[in-house]
């Protein structure tokens, strides 16, 4: 059976951001509002020590497509709005999502963090979209920043003759490429991709090809040879839900 995988390379990532922007770009994900990170891709620095010797690194964050996925079981709805698909995607139906958000408090991995230097940050794994508001807020804004001067986000949306401007179009059965209100959303490994033989966007956009994924069950794949080459962590594994989203090496600074 097809285990689907991403392998990231600490040791490339310097965190850059390209992920989480072409992950924005491909899945026309909302900008922040009312507080929110709207990020299937995200990321996490901590530094540690004190200077002069001081240690550095980026954690680049996204759904883990856990095996034994506690947003999977926390799930109502039925059928399940939350699911695993056969090739080891943690999926998600936007139809039959009542949008009670139970999934993104059961996920381990959507909570408040502490990082290394104190800092508190949260990893952005399952977003709401708040009931009510527009998807795309500032799309619907007619303010203008300046006004007379600059455009408003409305005007931008009209001219274009779409939501959001730069709106990639494409068809999935579970999932809309814009979503509405009151649903939850997430990574889905970019699976409307993988259906046409392509990469997830952000291992096709990282600059420093350090996300990897492929078929972790495959031994031939670059997946699992990277798991067998190098000792791999995963996060909170104490929580036992065998994440598929793996690390590997440590950013060096020389």
């Amino acid at each position: 059976m097809t285990q689907y995988a991403m392998v990231i390379d600490l040791q490339k990532c310097v965190g850059c951001g390209a992920c989480a922007l072409a992950c924005k770009t491909e899945n026309n994900t909302a900008l922040r509002k009312n507080g929110q990170t709207h990020n299937w891709a995200d990321y996490m620095h901590e530094t540690t020590g004190k200077f002069p010797n001081t240690g550095y690194k980026t954690v680049p964050v996204l759904c883990n497509h856990c095996t034994d996925a506690p947003c999977v079981a926390a799930c109502p709805a039925e059928p399940k709005a939350m699911y695993k698909t056969k090739d080891g995607i943690t999926m998600h139906n936007d139809e039959r999502c009542i949008g009670c958000r139970a999934c993104q408090e059961a996920c381990p991995y959507s909570q408040e963090e502490v990082t290394g230097d104190g800092s508190t940050g949260q990893y952005s794994v399952i977003s709401y979209n708040e009931e009510g508001q527009p998807y795309q807020a500032f799309y619907a804004d007619t303010a203008e920043l300046i006004p007379g001067i600059t455009a408003s986000g409305a005007e931008i949306a009209k001219l274009a003759g779409d939501t959001p401007p730069h709106r990639t179009r494409y068809a999935h059965p579970d999932y809309e490429d814009v979503r509405r209100d009151n649903i939850v959303e997430k990574c889905i490994f970019c699976d409307h991709r993988l259906k046409n033989g392509e990469l997830p966007y952000c291992v096709v956009s990282c600059p420093a090809g350090a996300r990897i994924f492929g078929d972790r069950n495959d031994p031939n794949s670059d997946v699992a040879k990277l798991l067998k080459k190098h000792k791999a962590t995963v996060l909170k594994p104490e929580e036992g839900t065998s994440p598929n989203v793996f690390y590997i090496r440590n950013y060096k600074v020389s």
